[in-house]
This record gives C-alpha cells, sequence and structure tokens, in this order.
C-alpha cells in the first residue's frame, strides 16, 4: 500500500505590539480531518511573508532586519542559515527565481524593489540591485505614492513581473542573470484606483492572475515573448469579481493562491471577510466562480486550499484566528469544520510535502 503523502504548513505572523516573539509557526497538516496540529515555533520578528525555494530545500522569510534564510529540514522544522539586510524599510513579500539564484524582496512602504544573491547552500548574499519606484497615484490618502505588494518571475525565468498597488500597474522586469540587475522592459496598466495586490501565473506558465485590492477582482492576461524583439507581450482576456453582487460596504482583496493541481483558484475579502473560489478552465484558463462564502473570522489575510481540495483554511488577521472549512466544489459549499485555532496577527500560509 502507498504511503500517504505528509504535509507541513507555515504560518507567518506580525509579531509588533504581541507578546509573543515567534513569527513562525510550523502545523503537521491533518489532511484527513483538514487541520493543523502545532509542532514548532521560530522566533522571528514581524515575518509578514514566507517563500520556499523551488529546490524546496530552503525557507526565506521577511524579517524587521530585511531577511532571513532557514534550511527546511527532514521533518518540516527549519534551521536558519543567516540573515541579511535589504537597506531599507521592512519589505512585505518575497519569492526567488526559478533556479533560486536570486531573492527579490517588495517593499510596500519605501516602494523599494531589492535583488539579493542566493548561494547554492541557501545562504543569502549580497545586493545586486535596488530599484526605487517613483510616481504619483489617483487617490490622496493610500494611493498616492507606489506601494510594491508582490515580485514574481514568469515561469520561463526570464521577467521579473512586479506589483505596484499604489500606482495601479504591474512593472516588467529583464533579469540579467548573471550580475542580477534589471532593466525595466514593460508596464502592464491596471484600472485605474484598482490596487494590483498579488500575481500568479499558471501550471505552464502562459497566464498572469492579478489580484486588485481595491476594485476586488481577478484579471486574467495571456503571456508570451515577442520573438523578434525578445520582449514580453501580455493581453487582458478576463476580468472577474472576488465578490457576490449583493455584498455589503468596503472591501480589500488579499489572497491569491492557485491549488496543488493548478484547477481552482482561491482568493479572499478582508472587510466583506469572505472566500472566493473559481475554477480555472484547462484549455483557456479562464475562471469560473464557484463560491463566495463567509469565513468566520475577521479581515482574512489569506486563504488556501489544503493539497487535495476537500478542506480550506482562512488566516484571519483582525480575529487573529484560523478558520477550517469542508469544500464542496459540485455543490459550490464550504462548512465549518470545527473550532478556530487562536494565532496572531496571521498573514500568510504554505502547504510544504515532506519527503516520505
Amino acid at each position: 500500500m502507498m504511503e500517504k503523502e505528509k504535509y507541513v504548513a507555515y504560518v507567518s505572523t506580525y509579531t509588533s505590539g504581541n507578546k509573543s516573539s515567534f513569527g513562525i509557526r510550523i502545523y503537521d497538516v491533518d489532511m484527513e480531518n483538514g487541520r493543523f496540529h502545532e509542532k514548532d515555533q521560530i522566533e522571528i520578528t514581524n515575518s509578514s511573508y514566507v517563500t520556499i525555494s523551488h529546490n524546496r530545500k530552503y525557507l526565506y522569510s521577511i524579517t524587521d532586519f530585511g531577511v532571513e534564510a532557514n534550511q527546511i529540514l527532514e521533518d518540516g522544522s527549519l534551521a536558519v542559515i543567516n540573515r541579511a539586510s535589504i537597506n531599507g524599510m521592512r519589505g512585505c513579500y518575497l519569492s526567488t527565481d526559478y533556479e533560486d539564484k536570486f531573492l527579490f524582496v517588495a517593499g510596500y512602504h519605501d516602494a523599494k524593489l531589492t535583488v539579493l544573491r542566493l548561494h547554492e547552500n541557501g545562504r543569502i548574499g549580497e545586493i545586486t540591485d535596488e530599484i526605487f519606484h517613483k510616481g504619483l497615484g489617483s487617490i490622496a490618502e493610500r494611493n498616492f505614492r507606489p506601494h510594491l505588494n508582490c515580485a514574481k518571475m514568469t515561469r520561463d525565468n526570464r521577467f521579473l513581473c512586479v506589483a505596484d498597488l499604489g500606482m495601479d500597474h504591474v512593472v516588467v522586469y529583464e533579469v540579467n542573470h548573471r550580475n542580477g540587475r534589471l532593466r525595466q522592459v514593460d508596464i502592464i496598466r491596471s484600472e485605474q484606483e484598482s490596487a494590483p495586490r498579488h500575481l500568479k501565473f499558471s501550471e505552464d506558465g502562459r497566464l498572469l492572475y492579478v489580484v486588485h485590492e481595491l476594485k476586488n477582482c481577478v484579471d486574467v492576461y495571456t503571456y508570451k515573448v515577442d520573438e523578434v524583439h525578445g520582449m514580453p507581450v501580455f493581453e487582458r482576456i478576463q476580468s472577474i469579481s472576488t465578490l457576490n453582487d449583493y455584498h455589503a460596504g468596503s472591501s480589500a482583496a488579499s489572497a491569491l493562491n492557485f491549488s496543488n493541481d493548478f484547477k481552482y483558484l482561491c482568493s479572499s475579502n478582508a472587510g466583506d471577510n469572505s472566500v472566493v473560489l473559481y475554477s480555472v478552465d484547462e484549455q483557456t484558463g479562464l475562471l469560473t466562480k464557484i463560491l463566495c462564502l463567509p469565513i468566520s473570522g475577521d479581515y482574512p489575510k489569506d486563504a488556501a486550499l489544503f493539497p487535495d481540495n476537500r478542506h480550506l483554511v482562512s488566516l484571519n488577521q483582525e480575529s487573529s484566528s484560523m478558520t477550517f472549512f469542508n469544500v464542496d466544489m459540485d455543490r459550490g459549499t464550504i462548512v465549518m469544520n470545527g473550532p478556530e485555532i487562536k494565532v496572531d496577527r496571521p498573514n500568510c500560509v504554505i502547504f510544504y510535502r515532506l519527503n516520505s
């Protein structure tokens, strides 16, 4: 009989103002019952976002000091490798390129994009490029200046796409893989005051999905490279709401996560306090809404399907809780599954498969 796949979940949190100094929590995932069981806590300040290298050996985290590298041990525990400064204010998002040679850090507060070299042993090296986004947006309160919220490579590892929530566009950079320098080659413009927040590419890399915080929608783009000029070409083919038609009051779309098999896409609506699930058309990549339902918590910053697509977890920042649900895709329902788990101001969750 085949051994069941085992998973852990990494949950990153804010620690400032809390009594806790443990910014990352590690949970054993109970796949059968759709629940988490706490396994370990990692001491780190304000680990607002974590990412796992594409070779699956290392976990990188935001921290007040800049960024931190951790080795992922056999049982999913973490061992610190090193920390590095990003020479700026605390970042809010980080990711690696597909060869794990560079780490990209997006800064919300100072609109700074930082590139750091990565070594083969997972160690974070020197800064290779720093770019400040400039300009004036349209809303005087929050959008009057640039706010970088996400930085993600195209799957062919050629271009870095950076969501600038304050300027309502995604800036596209060509990456020099030798020296880690960036060159701007394109801008994908969103609607004014829509606030592009997170980006995800389809499994085959042909499609880009962008969730917009203020417009509460996901835009879908085709991506290809014009081989004559070697330039990226993005074309919008869909814009779909993250909300129900009858939602109340102000809402901010937040999460954007594919299911493990890329058949479903998940987002969350903070303020509306709901989660939305879409099915992804295998041929076209277009989205169809399956459900948009309440998550029994306050301000869901992240939400993700379990790897079996039968359960869902919501990370609710304002109520400092994680809530769990059974998912029925055919009926378009989620049903609360057991009590909430208390965790201080959670922000991001990643499922990680252990090597059996």
